[in-house]
């Protein structure tokens, strides 16, 4: 079973021009290049910021349908998607514009959600001011930041009622540039590619 690297975004002197900012971001590159992903730590989302959040998402899916409904959105897979027969075991609710608290706390009655977005976007805009500084096109940072908007993503995977294995969500690639993921359970597949060119699966 491959591992993914593991990159540490959590110390204070990581600061654009400093030893430990080129340091990281040649982790970034190298690991980005070879698998497409890796493991972050940021000592700002703690394990009871994580739990705080799990619950508040928890209390959102067990609203009733009719009120989950209401979630739309111009681009469908940005509302609210209720399990149907290709995906019985998935659920999932956007939130378009998280960093506005507004967005977040109105559906989620949670300042600690709010919070985790502000972590995740922080490191969101480290990750990529790091891949546009790795290839030397800084004149395009400034429009390139500008341009983000932010999705955030509750979903919700019910397990299966048999022995069988059963996928939550089919398997798929992201095409933005930058997706940050905070598990609430071990579950995600990845794809790698071995040193030999072969691929596997390995669950995180």
């Amino acid at each position: 079973m491959g591992e993914l690297p593991v990159i540490d975004f959590s110390d204070q002197h990581l600061k654009p021009g400093s030893p430990e900012w080129d340091s990281v971001r040649t982790q970034v590159r190298q690991a980005l290049e070879e698998y497409g992903c890796f493991e972050a730590l940021y000592e700002k989302t703690s394990s009871e910021l994580r739990k705080a959040v799990f619950e508040g998402l928890e209390n959102l899916f067990e609203l009733p349908l009719e009120t989950k409904m209401k979630n739309v959105s111009d681009n469908p897979s940005h509302a609210y998607i209720a399990p149907h027969p290709n995906a019985p075991l998935y659920e999932s609710i956007g939130i378009e514009d998280p960093n506005v608290a507004q967005n977040v706390e109105s559906l989620t009655n949670s300042k600690s959600v709010g919070w985790m977005v502000e972590q995740m976007s922080e490191i969101d805009r480290m990750v990529r001011r790091m891949i546009v500084e790795s290839f030397g096109v800084e004149k395009y940072m400034e429009e390139h930041m500008n341009s983000t908007r932010y999705l955030l993503r509750g979903m919700k995977y019910k397990a299966p009622n048999t022995s069988e294995k059963k996928l939550g969500s089919r398997d798929h690639t992201d095409k933005n540039i930058v997706t940050v993921i905070c598990q609430g359970i071990q579950g995600l597949e990845i794809q790698l590619k071995m040193e030999n060119g072969s691929l596997l699966n390995p669950i995180l």
